[in-house]
């Protein structure tokens, strides 16, 4: 998880760039001392994700469309900086604000489920 998380930043971060090809399972478990099939999860993981597009015999590669969320998630910064400066200007604590996030998204997501059913 940690390394999909990595390589999800780097990619949102411009680190790494859409068209991009990342290191071989090799080249990657080596620069980071862990095992080839945590990079192959990794690997899999953000393919299913739609993140990076595996090429047989030519390697991973990051997805064109991804840039375009990388900008979305730029902007979206911003936004989530002034949400929690006022949810921290009524003192909750870092795991009520998250609580407080989490609980919505569950409600977004049940209601969006539940407009799927009707349709």
């Amino acid at each position: 998880m940690q390394l999909v998380e990595r390589l999800k930043h780097s990619i949102a971060t411009g680190a790494i760039k859409a068209g991009e090809q990342l290191p071989s399972v090799r080249k990657m478990a080596e620069d980071l001392l862990i095992n080839p099939n945590t990079v192959v999860r990794a690997y899999r993981d953000l393919e299913s994700e739609g993140i990076v597009e595996l090429r047989h015999g030519s390697g991973v590669f990051v997805r064109e469309s991804v840039e375009a969320r990388a900008d979305v998630m730029r902007k979206a910064e911003p936004i989530m900086r002034s949400a929690l400066d006022r949810l921290e200007s009524l003192d909750l604590r870092e795991d009520e604000i998250r609580r407080v996030i989490e609980n919505e998204l569950g409600l977004r997501r049940a209601a969006k489920e539940a407009r799927k059913r009707r349709a």
